[in-house]
């Protein structure tokens, strides 16, 4: 083949001999898990749709593995008026927002410290809050029930007086338990921060509250939306704490209103399906607000360092 043929577009240039074109196996492997992977985690949340969307005669004849013979949206409707959603709703936005905004203003300036500024112990001080990530919540139980029995506090945060029975105990104890992870990653995010920038503002005459607040914090804004999100899906989902650290039925997170739907003998599980799919919907919503912020923060936060 000469060489106009071979620059003449639209040529197909032969391989050379005894080379053969590799498939990218890994590629292929790697989406035929993601699919799998998508599959099953979407199976139980379509399959809770499917009975959300069924009467309780239909599957107390059927089953609920069956064909549908009819479909309504009527058990949403219940399970709105029976189990009071919208204050539970209200619930645990009082919880959930105050503990987020808590915890990340905290662990951004802990972190800022242990990064950003000289001390001896700051090694030891990280390593103190990424080990509290390691400590199983029912190791502490019944010492920490003990203690909110014991901690008293103003009436205007806390009816009883007490921490126990109180959203501001909740609120405490959520902000405890995650403070130690977000301090860890954005810690992490962090120390990717060049150190010139930080030079180049001390020469400035840039006092630590600015490097801190304007310089540290609009580039952690990634890394700050994925651990909001990250917050808020953990902390309005918990439930454990609110059954233990909390005796009023009224004074507890949505999640308690799935259990008030659970009766003694019989349970409408229809019914319960519809209510949980209501109280997910506030952290799709969180996610869908903060999806560009969530996924560049996860991007980010895996290149740099």
């Amino acid at each position: 083949m000469t060489t106009e043929a071979l620059t003449r577009p639209g040529t197909a240039v032969p391989s050379a001999p005894g080379r053969r074109r590799t498939r990218p196996w890994g590629q292929v492997a790697s989406q035929a898990f993601l699919i799998v992977a998508s599959v099953l985690w979407l199976l139980p949340i379509a399959f809770a749709l499917y009975v959300a969307v069924r009467p309780y005669s239909d599957t107390r004849k059927y089953g609920y593995v069956s064909l549908p013979h009819h479909l309504t949206l009527k058990n949403f409707s219940d399970a709105w008026t029976q189990s009071d959603m919208l204050h539970f709703f209200w619930n645990s936005v009082l919880i959930t927002v105050p503990a987020v905004i808590i915890v990340l203003a905290l662990a951004s300036g802990v972190a800022f410290v242990l990064t950003r500024v000289n001390v001896k112990f700051n090694v030891a001080l990280l390593i103190l809050f990424t080990a509290g990530n390691l400590l199983p919540q029912q190791v502490i139980i019944t010492p920490l029930y003990r203690l909110y029995l014991k901690i008293t506090l103003p009436h205007f945060l806390s009816d009883s007086g007490l921490m126990y029975n109180s959203i501001f105990g909740l609120i405490a104890i959520n902000v405890a338990f995650q403070l130690g992870f977000c301090v860890f990653v954005l810690s992490n995010y962090m120390k990717s921060v060049p150190e010139e920038m930080y030079e180049a503002a001390l020469v400035d005459g840039a006092s630590l509250w600015t490097r801190f607040w304007r310089l540290t914090i609009p580039l952690c804004r990634p890394a700050l939306a994925a651990l909001a999100t990250l917050l808020t899906t953990w902390i309005y989902n918990d439930f454990f704490w609110a059954i233990t650290l909390m005796s009023s039925g009224d004074k507890r997170p949505v999640t308690s209103a799935l259990a008030n739907l659970q009766g003694q003998f019989v349970s409408n599980q229809n019914l319960i399906a519809a209510a949980a799919m209501i109280a997910a919907v506030p952290t799709l919503v969180v996610y869908i607000l903060l999806q560009k912020q969530f996924i560049a923060g996860l991007s980010l936060g895996a290149s740099k360092g």
